[in-house]
């Protein structure tokens, strides 16, 4: 059997209570408004709970705020072996121990993961007095919840009883002043006389978000409250009960306990917004709907407590009457209930609008105001009126665009609305449309403007008849006329006019190639003004970029200066165009210009070309023609088809070239013989164009032939033939690679041959007697033993050598043997010359070949000689040709082998 007592209902509460429910009212509606702190609400929590806790019964939350949803904070009590605190704010007894009869106190701790930012609070906690404990009448104010019974069954199996009443739910006042914890009731089953027992609730408001508001002694099954409740934020909550043993198993089947929150009235109207802004027409009747204000109230809609009613305060201004608006208490709705709005007079209305809950119930009821501000919008009730009958205004003649005079009007409607914007248009003294009227946006007034030339020699004066009315009609029941007219005298002012040529431009046809001092054309320009004394026009060229024309001053005839020439650049597209230039005497001067288009006929002054001017092929005949294009300047008939041949001369043209014409502009040019040796060869080519006459010429084909691989491009080899050189030049410098090898081998084999003399002659001659130690000593290449006197002079330049007419006696040495007159070997010139070198060596060898009696050390003191400076000029400066150079460096290396050869085979024999 279960039985419940829930809350004593409304009208049984404490006074002190609802009175304090109602303090707390407004304190909260001022609230609202500020922004959201992260942090705990209260500085010092205090809770009321027994002596003896039990480890891991909640005591109370101390409720932390954060503002942002992702922020995880973490908390911690100065006494973490007496209290934890969960992550919601739930703080837990740590262990079961007794509390001190002195008040305990301790701070909790939070503190931001991320940002380390830091937050604390002092908990306070008090113990119950003994005798409340055990009062017998605070016993029955607590009710009991008592778990249904349930029947077993032989099979052992767990039935439920059924039951058929339903518990009645709990209702629980909001904004309850505590103290926290606020027993609520106590759960108890039938079996806790037999059993250990722990009872815990679930679901939102106890482990479920927002944890912690509702929490259960395990042990006695007090079911307690931890905070206020807000009824705004949860109207009711839903928990379940449960009994389970030591072990954790059930022992009773669980219970649905409801908790209602009951309303208080503790919060204020609040308007949508502040300041409402509505409008109404000017003129409105009666009854016209202006706008809708709405409030709400976060009490309950269906009690007093959010019931609002509505009232206007006050109105200002209160003309033309105090009453010129009333509203709808229910719904808001704002009507007008006077006429004579006039935005003429009062442009706006502010309203002080008031919402009231409890059903507008001024004593006990919560109210708050708002502003709503109604605007009267502007209807077309004032035509526009011209300031003057006749305005004025004047225009110098060609001009357009221009601004020949301001209508101005006035209009007693809202500026810059389409009751009081004007539109204007003629209605009479403008046939032809060279007038139009705009209207400034800014000021209204009507500009009225140019929009074709006129002429003075036409027209002198116009006469304007203009209306203005507004963008909308009147409105309706207005007496006024529903439009303005004035009249407009606009004077054409005589100017100066540029003189115009007739035609402009001016096409001829002229056959190029006219000389110069050829009349073209004449080329005159007239003057529009008619009543101005001036003098005649006088002209000038202006542009004439190939500067082929001349004008005459007077009488515009114009005169060819350079031969017309159609191939220019200056001309596109066959036509050639200069531009003259007309000028008068008036005040101010004035000037036009014109244009000269002359058309040129081509004639054949142009001979054809080949394109392109080189080509390459391969050395054998292969199927790999040159194709060849022919191009003219002319253009048809005096270009193509074009005729292809080949010179008669020189003959080896025809007999290596062969020629095909493939098209009226394109040959190919193909190998007549089986093979040609790779090069460059100039083969000329002549063009003849189908000009009447026609025309033609020789143009030089540069074809490079060339070693090709079996796919018919040319291999590396082709590198070196197009560089200039051809086969007869590279096997003459690979020939001098060679010689320069052997004569290093040969002055190898010529050094090993003289050590080993040396060493046989010193084996054979006493060191004491040989006196040739000094030429080894000294490394002297002298002429041998006897050899000790000789002539130091020659040593010198072989120019400064004296002659032997006037050689002193006793120079010569002494082992030469004077039996054929001594050979005179050439004077070498101090100045560079390109023969120098060679005609040295070529004297020499031959002085050497001549005299049989001179050692071989008489020549290598003529070629070893360096002097004190060469005279000869720097090798870099012996140019050749692609076959003299080559050849003529083989020349002076046979020569200087020969030389080197013959002074060695006599040295060693």
């Amino acid at each position: 059997m279960c039985r419940i007592a829930g809350a004593p209902p409304r009208s049984l509460l404490p006074p002190l209570l609802l009175l304090a429910a109602l303090q707390q009212a407004p304190i909260k509606a001022t609230c609202e408004g500020i922004l959201c702190k992260t942090g705990f609400p209260e500085d010092v929590y205090n809770a009321v709970i027994s002596r003896g806790l039990n480890e891991g019964q909640p005591l109370l939350n101390v409720g932390f705020r954060s503002c942002d949803e992702k922020r995880k904070v973490q908390f911690e009590s100065s006494e973490p072996a007496d209290f934890r605190v969960g992550e919601d704010g739930v703080v837990y007894a740590a262990r079961s121990f007794q509390l001190s009869t002195d008040p305990t106190e301790f701070i909790i701790y939070a503190q931001d993961k991320e940002t380390q930012q830091q937050w604390q609070v002092v908990v306070k906690l008090s113990i119950k007095p003994t005798f409340a404990e055990h009062s017998e009448k605070d016993q029955k104010k607590i009710e009991e919840i008592v778990f249904p019974r349930q029947q077993y069954k032989p099979s052992s199996h767990l039935q439920r009883q059924k039951r058929d009443w339903v518990i009645p739910p709990i209702n629980l006042p909001e904004n309850s002043r505590g103290p926290f914890p606020q027993e609520l009731v106590r759960i108890r089953s039938d079996r806790d006389k037999s059993l250990s027992l722990r009872y815990s609730v679930t679901g939102p408001g106890a482990d479920q978000p927002p944890t912690g508001i509702f929490i259960i002694n395990p042990i006695s099954g007090q079911l307690s409250v931890t905070k206020p409740l807000d009824r705004e934020q949860i109207a009711s909550f839903h928990l379940r009960a449960h009994a389970v043993d030591v072990n954790g198993n059930q022992v009773e089947n669980p219970i649905d306990i409801v908790i209602n929150v009951i309303d208080m009235n503790d919060n204020r109207p609040e308007f949508l917004h502040q300041v409402w802004n509505g409008t109404v027409p000017e003129g409105s009747k009666p009854g016209t709907y202006v706008m809708t204000v709405t409030a709400i109230d976060a009490d309950d809609p269906n009690a007093l407590n959010g019931m609002l009613r509505y009232r206007i305060l006050s109105q200002a201004p209160s003309t033309p009457s105090p009453n010129m608006f009333t509203i709808n208490n229910e719904t808001g709705d704002i009507i007008t209930v006077a006429a004579g709005l006039d935005r003429e007079k009062v442009q706006q209305y502010t309203l002080i609008i008031q919402a009231t809950d409890m059903e507008g119930n001024p004593t006990y009821g919560l109210s708050n105001t708002a502003t709503a501000v109604i605007t009267v919008t502007d209807v077309n009730d004032n035509p526009p009126e011209f300031t003057a009958m006749t305005f004025y205004g004047e225009v110098p003649e060609n001009r357009v665009d221009v601004i020949v005079a301001n209508l101005t009007v006035t209009d007693k409607d809202q500026p810059h609305t389409p009751a009081w914007n004007a539109m204007y248009r003629m209605t009479g003294g403008d046939p032809t449309g060279r007038f139009t009227i705009l209207t400034d946006p800014n000021s209204n007034d009507g500009l009225v403007t140019v929009v074709k030339p006129i002429d003075f020699e036409t027209n002198r004066m116009f006469v304007l008849t203009v209306a203005a009315e507004n963008q909308v009609p009147l409105a309706k029941g207005i007496q006024h006329p529903p439009q303005s007219t004035a009249t407009v005298s606009i004077t054409v002012i005589d100017v100066n006019e540029s003189p115009y040529f007739v035609p402009n431009p001016k096409l001829i046809r002229q056959e190029e190639g006219l000389l110069a001092g050829n009349m073209l054309t004449t080329f005159t320009a007239q003057d529009p003004d008619r009543y101005m004394q001036q003098t005649a026009l006088r002209y000038s060229k202006l542009s004439d970029p190939a500067n082929w024309l001349k004008i005459d001053p007077v009488s515009g005839q114009i005169t060819t200066i350079a031969v017309l020439d159609r191939e220019s650049q200056y001309v596109e597209n066959n036509m050639y165009n200069a531009t003259f230039l007309a000028s008068d005497n008036g005040i101010p001067p004035m000037s036009g210009t014109g244009t000269l288009q002359i058309y040129l006929l081509d004639i054949n002054d142009n001979a054809p070309q080949v394109h392109p001017q080189e080509a390459t092929t391969c050395e054998t005949l292969q199927p790999n023609a040159t194709n060849i294009t022919a191009t003219d300047r002319d253009i048809d008939p005096n270009a193509g088809p074009f005729a292809f041949e080949l010179p008669e001369t020189p003959p080896s043209i025809k007999r290596n070239w062969t020629i095909i014409r493939i098209s009226g502009d394109h040959a190919q040019l193909s190998l007549r013989i089986r093979f040609l040796e790779a090069g460059i060869y100039d083969v000329p080519i002549i063009i003849t164009d189908s000009g009447n006459p026609p025309k033609s010429s020789t143009s030089i084909l540069k074809v490079k032939v060339c070693q090709c691989d079996i796919n018919g491009d040319c291999t590396d080899v082709d590198r070196i033939v197009g560089a200039g050189l051809g086969t007869g030049a590279i096997i003459a410098i690979l020939l001098c690679i060679i010689i320069l090898l052997i004569l290093v081998l040969m002055f190898v084999v010529w050094m090993k041959r003289r050590d080993k003399e040396r060493q046989a002659k010193q084996l054979l001659i006493d060191p004491e007697d040989d006196v040739r130690d000094n030429i080894l000593k000294y490394d002297e290449e002298g002429g041998g033993e006897e050899d000790q006197d000789y002539d130091l002079s020659q040593l010198q330049q072989p120019d400064t050598i004296e002659p032997d007419a006037i050689k002193p006696v006793g120079i010569r040495r002494l082992d030469e043997r004077p039996i054929h007159a001594e050979p005179q070997y050439p004077v070498r010139s101090a100045a560079p010359h390109p023969g120098d070198i060679g005609d040295f060596i070529n004297e020499g060898l031959k002085a050497a070949d001549n005299d049989p009696t001179a050692p071989p050390y008489d020549s290598l003191l003529v070629f070893d000689y360096e002097g004190s400076g060469s005279t000869a000029g720097s090798l870099s400066s012996l140019n050749s040709s692609s076959s003299g150079g080559a050849h003529f460096c083989l020349y002076d290396w046979k020569n200087t082998a020969r030389s080197w050869s013959s002074i060695w085979l006599r040295y060693i024999t």
